[in-house]
């Protein structure tokens, strides 16, 4: 069973399990947004509710450059495992600009692609090959994307999240 954790602020801070949120919230160092219904946690002399969110009470001050690291599968989850060329299903990733020809690995350079395009393509760049991108690759924002463990989301934590681009 796993907790969202929101900062002060509401906005999503990390994913961790029931226990440690639950020592939060006995510690006075957080509170419960959402419970699990039907499925409380019994102590020897008490009862607490599963927490499913929670929201500290102090405000965490973090990095303003929290920026998420470009990979496979967040470059297929982001693209929604589409092919950025012909729009079929998606099972690898391709470099707009070629490595060889000084192509980085970030979020912009990066698309989901078909195994057949992939190929096609090759050390090409897309006007080379007479083709165009269905989609502007950008690097994500939203909760789902700068917290680990987010990715998996259940249904109670969806208001908290935003909305992931």
């Amino acid at each position: 069973m796993r907790t969202l954790v929101l900062n002060a602020g509401y906005e999503p801070l990390a994913v961790v399990s029931f226990k440690r949120a639950l020592l939060l919230v006995m510690n006075e160092r957080a509170t419960v947004l959402e419970a699990v219904v039907d499925d409380p946690v019994w102590t020897a002399t008490t009862m607490y509710e599963r927490p499913a969110v929670i929201v500290l009470t102090q405000y965490i001050r973090l990095p303003r450059t929290r920026r998420t690291p470009a990979t496979r599968r967040g470059v297929l989850r982001r693209d929604g495992f589409r092919c950025a060329y012909c729009g079929g299903a998606a099972s690898t990733i391709d470099h707009v600009l070629p490595r060889s020809r000084g192509g980085d690995g970030s979020w912009e350079n990066l698309v989901a692609c078909c195994l057949r395009c992939n190929n096609l393509k090759s050390n090409r760049t897309p006007q080379e090959m007479g083709w165009e991108l269905r989609i502007k690759p950008r690097a994500p924002r939203g909760g789902t994307w700068t917290v680990q463990g987010a990715e998996r989301a259940e249904a109670s934590w969806e208001p908290y999240l935003g909305v992931a681009a």
